[in-house]
């Protein structure tokens, strides 16, 4: 229970202190006005009783202090951690970094959402401000903070539109104008739906061309500092094996030979040193094929997402795309699931098989085709 205690200045002026117990801490606000003070006071009990209580001075903590100390205290993966690094620098720190944290209110981070809205892209905007939502959400757990002020509606969800993609005609056009050594990797990106970092991971060992698979164990992964390791994939799910289209096996097969390193744990799509490849090594030759197949609106990924898309086409389960396309949620292997229309008309035209040829006359309407009379 807070406790006010009335005393008067060296001046002679009333004062009136606050003191209540916070976090274990002795905490001692003073008002001029006995009525303020009486307020505050019930303010603060009311608060306890709905553990809300914090040390005001605990607020006081500037927001870049914190921020590098979360970053520091988090498990994160090598790869996140520069990513929410990056965040921190270009996003975040600039407008909040040398203010206290309980100074920044709601409306303040409303501002700045709005202003990142106004350049970026909206999933780019979302993810920056999820970074923010959890900074301050652990500083409330850190009883640092009363409540968390990124409250703004909508924020966190933003989405980018979705990705092309490319027909098979496309694919083939980016595999005949890239460099030979790199066709394999637009084949299996497009027909596997394997992500640039798996493939980049991939050795001789991994490809099976006697059960005509290809095993998915790891992905590169490339620092801020130049620097690449491979590692496990993001989830568990993302470790599988995926059967290799037999149209384009020979495909496959024509790599291993003439351009796969030597030795079976040797890169599937090794560097021009032999080692690893680097994606921005890569990135050159996929921006002259695309230009080469006038397709500059393609990213590499968009290749997964088209072979994911057809693979969905041929009536995948969903399960089934969740195992091919390493995910561990249905979510993402519902957005493959979407109809097209010649997966519709085939649908269609099943339906019409199971039908007897009796009961398809009869739904026929009158006057139509095969209905002279």
């Amino acid at each position: 229970m807070a406790q006010i205690r009335a005393r008067r200045t060296a001046q002679g002026e009333a004062r009136y202190d606050v003191r209540s117990r916070i976090a274990g801490r002795m905490v001692t606000r003073t008002f001029k006005r006995r009525r303020d003070a009486d307020a505050y006071a019930r303010t603060l009990e009311a608060d306890r009783l709905r553990g809300l209580a914090v040390d005001p001075r605990a607020g006081l903590v500037m927001v870049e202090a914190y921020a590098q100390r979360w970053l520091q205290q988090r498990q994160l993966r090598p790869l996140t951690r520069d990513l929410y690094a990056g965040i921190l620098r270009k996003h975040i720190l600039p407008t909040f970094g040398e203010r206290p944290m309980g100074k920044v209110t709601t409306s303040d981070v409303r501002a700045w959402n709005a202003e990142l809205a106004s350049r970026l892209a909206p999933a780019t905007v979302s993810r920056i401000y999820r970074v923010l939502h959890a900074i301050f959400a652990t500083a409330v757990e850190d009883e640092i903070l009363a409540r968390n002020p990124c409250i703004v509606r909508g924020a966190s969800s933003g989405t980018s539109p979705e990705r092309p993609v490319a027909t098979i005609a496309e694919v083939n056009a980016l595999v005949d104008a890239i460099e030979p050594s790199y066709r394999a990797m637009v084949v299996l990106a497009a027909w596997c739906g394997l992500r640039l970092g798996e493939l980049l991971a991939l050795t001789r060992r991994r490809v099976n061309m006697l059960h005509g698979t290809v095993e998915v164990v790891g992905s590169t992964y490339e620092r801020f500092d130049g620097t690449v390791t491979i590692g496990p994939p993001k989830t568990a799910a993302g470790r599988r094996k995926v059967s290799i289209p037999p149209h384009v096996l020979p495909e496959i097969e024509r790599h291993l030979r003439e351009h796969a390193g030597t030795g079976a744990d040797a890169p599937l799509f090794p560097g021009p040193q032999g080692g690893v490849l680097y994606r921005k090594t890569f990135a050159r030759h996929w921006r002259k094929a695309r230009r080469a197949a006038g397709v500059e609106h393609l990213h590499f990924h968009d290749l997964r997402h088209t072979g994911n898309t057809l693979a969905a086409a041929t009536g995948a389960s969903t399960k089934e795309l969740m195992a091919r396309m390493g995910h561990a949620n249905p979510r993402a292997a519902l957005l493959y699931q979407h109809a097209t229309a010649d997966r519709d008309r085939a649908i269609a035209e099943a339906l019409s098989e199971l039908a007897a040829p009796a009961e398809i006359r009869r739904l026929r309407p009158a006057g139509g085709p095969g209905n002279e009379g």
